[in-house]
C-alpha cells in the first residue's frame, strides 16, 4: 500500500477556494490520504480561540467539529453546507481524512509557515486572477506562496464566473 499524503488546501470559502478543493479532490487524493484546510483569518479579527491559538495556529480540528456550529462561532468563520458536502463525500468515498486548521495574520506568510508546521506533501492555492494594479496594491498571495512554500504547490486559476462571484 502507498504510502497516504497530505494535501492542504487554502480556503477562504470563496467560490475559487472551493473550485482549488475540488481540483484536489479529484486529481491528488487517494484512498487514505489527509486533506487539511488551511484558512487565515485577518489579524485584525477577534474571536474566542484567537487568544489561546494566535501564535500556533488552531488545533487540527475533525471534520465532526467543522459541521458544528459552534466552530463557526468560535472561529468567526461562517458555516458553509456546500463545503461540508464536498468534504462528507471525499470522507466517504475516498476514506480520506479531513480536517482544519486556522491561523491569524498575513495569509502569504502564514500559507508557506503551514507547509512546514503541517509538514505537508502538497499544497494547493485558488488564484482570484487579479488585474495588475490589484495584484500590485493588495499583493498576490498564489504568487508569494509560490515562491517561497517548500512543497509542491498547485495554482487553480477560477473561471471568469467563480471570480464575478468572489
Amino acid at each position: 500500500m502507498a504510502k497516504a499524503h497530505t494535501v492542504g488546501v487554502a480556503m477562504d470559502f470563496s467560490p475559487t477556494s472551493k473550485l482549488a478543493l475540488r481540483w484536489a479532490i479529484d486529481n491528488l487524493i487517494n484512498e487514505g490520504d489527509e486533506i487539511i484546510l488551511i484558512n487565515v483569518q485577518p489579524p485584525s479579527s477577534d474571536h474566542t480561540r484567537k487568544e489561546l491559538f494566535e501564535d500556533t495556529g488552531s488545533p487540527l480540528v475533525p471534520l465532526e467539529e467543522l459541521r458544528e456550529i459552534n466552530f463557526s462561532k468560535q472561529y468567526g468563520i461562517a458555516r458553509d453546507a456546500e463545503l461540508i458536502e464536498i468534504l462528507d463525500n471525499v470522507a466517504n468515498t475516498k476514506r480520506a481524512k479531513v480536517v482544519a486548521k486556522v491561523y491569524w495574520g498575513d495569509p502569504r506568510d502564514k500559507l508557506c509557515s503551514a507547509v512546514q508546521d503541517l509538514k505537508l506533501d502538497s499544497l494547493v492555492i485558488g488564484s482570484r486572477g487579479l488585474g495588475t494594479i490589484k495584484r500590485m496594491l493588495l499583493g498576490s498571495v498564489s504568487k508569494h506562496v509560490v515562491a517561497n512554500a517548500s512543497c509542491p504547490l498547485i495554482v487553480v486559476k477560477g473561471t471568469s464566473s467563480s471570480n464575478s462571484r468572489h
